[in-house]
């Protein structure tokens, strides 16, 4: 058997962060070392670096291939299905084709033993918290774990019935009892659900890194280049009212053993690591315990990794010895400047707080990337009071993105009368997907992308972002301004 795990490339415009930050396809990797030991035959295709997946799959001739991705990667993620599926069914296209169509002898030797269709299999955190988006004819299975054994049984060909995680196609007869599938929509289009189940991530391998390795200069972090990538939790345990993050692993917060994280990372040949937990700043006696071993190995690398304002306040202990080990980047939402908004979005976090944790954070050296949102009832003077604190906050490492509300969330039906886009590929965070409720969305844009220029302009004159083309950004955001619809 013979896997392909992809990793569709995220946009196909300049209007992205590519060479920006470029993640390591660390999901996959890990995929990709389970089923390894599996002794199965598995590459690696990651868009970011390889833009022709056509000629991997003609190369490779895989019997699966398994998608990861994210809302934005959704069209490409289903295009590269439907190629699958007519590759199988076409290999013999084109003059070849028209020459086999005269010697069926021929045709059946050089063929033979490879006829079956390529088995598509999509994953990853779209697919598992909106698994029916991906209900077509030319996907087989969604995968809505992070149990890697999940993937094998499908490539094994164990019966779907018995999977736990898994979204499949099977035989529903008309009559068919509704209580055993009461939604009609999936009853339509003969696919099943069986109820997702959470993993423990203490039984996940390290990743195989040999794609990695081999393109090394391709992953950064900003001007940390290159960057690796570590998962050390599944989940969050905090609850956002804008965010999803905390229905991953079905809502269960799990970690592994900081022994088998310390040792991971000693192994890991590179001095950037970026720790993509949807929090790592959590449990004051694991981090303190992180510390500890990172010194005592005398372990010399940066880390970047996400943690929240109100835990930075309340244990600068913590963040005092967090960069003592070479915490380079610790990357913070701090969302909004209004004490009202923190409180609508269920954020246990005030502005006080926001403020004292950026002061912590360059009290010990380490950069803060400070993280906005821009709601759907800014106004002009919402824009400029924004820029206006984060100037006067001295924040130099700013993201900023446009709020868009979770397609997996409950309170997406709010928005549904006021979508304005229906296309996945817009759900980047710099895009409006919704109607703005008190200025039109040209306006919107026009002055999100103002905020954009003027922020980069104050980037640029403290150099802090000299790696990167200032010119190129600079051309899309005034292009962009312009252009209705972002």
């Amino acid at each position: 058997m013979k896997i392909l795990l992809a990793n569709p490339e995220t946009s196909r415009s300049k209007y992205d962060f590519a060479g920006i930050i470029d993640d390591e396809p660390y999901d996959l990797e890990c995929l990709m070392a389970y089923l390894k030991i599996k002794g199965y035959e598995v590459r690696l295709w990651d868009g970011q670096i390889d833009k022709d997946f056509a000629r991997t799959v003609k190369l490779f001739e895989p019997d699966f291939v398994y998608f990861c991705g994210r809302t934005r990667q959704e069209n490409f993620i289903k295009e590269y299905c439907a190629y699958c599926k007519d590759y199988s069914e076409n290999k013999g296209s084109g003059l070849l084709k028209n020459l086999l169509s005269n010697s069926p002898s021929l045709k059946s030797r050089l063929f033979s033993g490879n006829k079956k269709p390529i088995t598509t299999i999509v994953g990853g955190i779209h697919a598992s918290l909106n698994p029916e988006r991906f209900f077509e004819d030319d996907v087989d299975y969604v995968v809505t774990t992070y149990d890697p054994s999940v993937v094998a049984a499908i490539i094994e060909g164990k019966n779907p019935e018995n999977l736990k995680g898994i979204c499949y196609r099977a035989d529903i007869s008309d009559n068919s009892d509704p209580d055993k599938n009461d939604d009609i929509d999936l009853k339509s289009k003969n696919w099943k659900k069986n109820p997702p189940a959470p993993f423990d991530i203490r039984k996940m391998p390290w990743a195989d890194r040999s794609n990695f390795y081999e393109n090394r200069e391709k992953y950064c972090y900003l001007e940390l280049r290159p960057c690796a990538i570590i998962r050390t939790a599944y989940c969050c345990p905090y609850s956002c009212a804008f965010c999803y993050r905390n229905r991953l692993n079905c809502g269960k917060y799990v970690s592994r053993d900081i022994v088998d994280v310390v040792d991971e990372i000693e192994s890991i040949e590179c001095e950037n690591i970026y720790i993509i937990d949807d929090d790592f700043l959590v449990g004051t006696q694991r981090l303190h315990k992180f510390v500890e071993l990172i010194k005592e190995r005398n372990i010399k690398k940066n880390f970047v990794a996400f943690g929240r304002a109100d835990f930075i306040v309340k244990h600068p202990e913590v963040i005092k010895e967090l960069s003592e080990i070479g915490f380079y980047y610790i990357l913070t939402g701090l969302e909004y400047i209004e004490n009202k908004r923190l409180s609508d979005t269920n954020k246990r976090s005030g502005v006080n707080t926001n403020g004292n944790a950026i002061r912590i954070l360059h009290e010990n050296g380490i950069h803060m990337m400070a993280m906005f949102i821009t709601d759907l009832d800014f106004k002009k003077k919402d824009f400029k009071n924004l820029y206006r604190w984060i100037k006067h906050f001295k924040l130099k490492h700013v993201a900023v993105s446009i709020y868009t509300p979770e397609m997996c969330l409950e309170n997406f039906s709010e928005y549904k009368d006021r979508l304005v886009t229906e296309d996945p590929a817009d759900w980047d965070y710099l895009h409006v997907v919704a109607q703005p409720t008190n200025i039109s969305v040209k306006k919107y844009y026009y002055y999100y992308h103002i905020l954009l220029i003027k922020l980069f302009l104050r980037a640029k004159r403290q150099g802090i972002y000299d790696f990167m083309d200032y010119k190129m950004f600079i051309k899309s955001f005034i292009k962009n301004l312009f252009k209705f619809g972002g």
